[in-house]
């Protein structure tokens, strides 16, 4: 009888890109993959650490599957794995606390031990290119996520991931692109590159450049998007690459974090207010209809009333269509959480500034709609539900359609007509 496994990922892309890796391990034995609700024997949890609502979110799923499966063994693996290790094997259920190092091997783990003592298996990450063991095939979704790099070498003084992920390392360039081709070959014709700090990509001095370039010649794939990236770490080459509207997504998320000066030196980023500034308006002058996101912390420590205004007024200046908003929380290796206690914001205050921030982007995200409404433009189809086609342009708006016909996966072109809410609504253009 084969054992049930599911798969719960938490967090960012890069760890949806090493589960669907790791779930691939799973489908060459006695293994039967099933939804998380379906009462697994098994379940491997790929955990997050960025923020403190990762760890309660670990704490919710587990109390959940024991409600569905009392029986249920959990490994919890990656992020938080890496970095809480002792605290993580002290919930119910969890069978395998595994970092980062040695994720990918699930399945060989769980065969050495599927029922002795609970394991805690957090190695040492170590600094070497690197290649993936399986082909992250995504049956849910028409995109997919590819890997190609991991770590971090910049120590932002909030964050802990380099203490959970490990030091900046690049995958194998060739490895990159044999998964690329299989993927495409698959039906994945949008591939979204991930990893930590992709701009820092360098294998044997092929930079990211390098990638985009190769992946341009992939066939069957249809469109390439860079996923987060550090704005000193973006060549000029990729905004042009970009800008000649190849296979390269218009669409940049680039993190701010402040807009403040003072809070950026405190937060050791690698770039000063004008500097970004500089870049950004250089990104959307060559790539005019780009998507440009970011992410912002909001309570710094230090961070006074002003001193938010001024990140506040920043983004309501700069060409940003969305912006993603994180409350601050002490992280336990972050130097930020060693600092006095007089230097924090208290949690209502940040809420409300958080509140500030998330109606100015969704304001600026109705703006940057609106000026497409009348286009049109190439829309991946993804999915059928409550009677619309829904997907995304390469721009990353969300396009809604009704058509009589099997869309899904296939690129096609539709007029824009109205917004609601934060949807496209429009027809295909190929149908009159």
């Amino acid at each position: 009888m084969s054992i049930k496994v599911a798969f719960y990922t938490f967090g960012c892309r890069l760890n949806q890109a090493e589960t669907a890796i790791i779930q691939q391990s799973f489908g060459e034995s006695d293994y039967q993959i099933v939804d998380y609700r379906q009462s697994p024997d098994l379940m491997i949890v790929n955990t997050c650490t960025v923020t403190e609502n990762g760890d309660a979110d670990t704490r919710r799923l587990i109390n959940k599957m024991r409600r569905i499966n009392p029986e249920v063994k959990i490994a919890l693996v990656g992020c938080q794995a890496q970095v809480q290790k002792e605290r993580l094997l002290e919930l119910p259920n969890v069978q395998w606390v595994v970092g980062n190092e040695r994720k990918m091997e699930m399945a060989q783990i769980i065969a050495e031990n599927p029922a002795a003592a609970p394991q805690v298996i957090t190695p040492t990450i170590r600094k070497k290119s690197f290649t993936v063991p399986f082909i992250g095939f995504d049956d849910k979704h028409t995109r997919a996520n590819l890997k190609i790099q991991d770590g971090c070498d910049f120590f932002c003084a909030f964050c802990e991931i380099p203490y959970a992920r490990g030091r900046a390392r690049s995958r194998e360039f060739d490895d990159i692109l044999h998964e690329a081709r299989q993927l495409a070959a698959a039906g994945h014709h949008e591939l979204v590159l991930t990893g930590i700090n992709i701009g820092t990509y360098n294998d044997q001095g092929r930079s990211l450049v390098d990638v985009l370039t190769a992946l341009e010649s992939v066939d069957q794939l249809w469109r390439i998007r860079i996923s987060s990236i550090e704005p000193t770490t973006i060549a000029a080459s990729v905004i042009e690459k970009m800008a000649r509207k190849n296979k390269l997504c218009r669409y940049l998320h680039i993190p701010l974090q402040s807009g403040s000066d003072a809070i950026l030196q405190a937060m050791q980023r690698k770039y000063d207010v004008q500097e970004f500034v500089d870049f950004l308006n250089f990104a959307a002058q060559a790539v005019p209809d780009a998507c440009l996101g970011t992410d912002v912390i909001v309570g710094y420590p230090g961070e006074s009333e002003a001193l938010f205004e001024e990140t506040y007024q920043l983004l309501l200046e700069l060409p940003f269509a969305y912006f993603h908003v994180f409350s601050y929380s002490d992280r336990d290796h972050a130097k930020s959480s060693r600092l006095d206690d007089a230097l924090k914001v208290p949690k209502a205050e940040i809420a409300r500034r958080s509140l500030r921030l998330r109606e100015l982007s969704n304001r600026k995200r109705q703006v940057y709609h609106q000026q497409f409404i009348g286009n049109v433009e190439p829309v991946l189809f993804e999915q059928h539900k409550g009677g619309y086609w829904s997907g995304v342009t390469d721009t990353y708006i969300r396009v809604k359609v009704r058509s009589e016909r099997d869309i899904r996966n296939q690129l096609l072109p539709v007029r824009l007509e109205r917004l609601e809410q934060q949807v496209m609504i429009g027809s295909l253009a190929d149908s009159h």
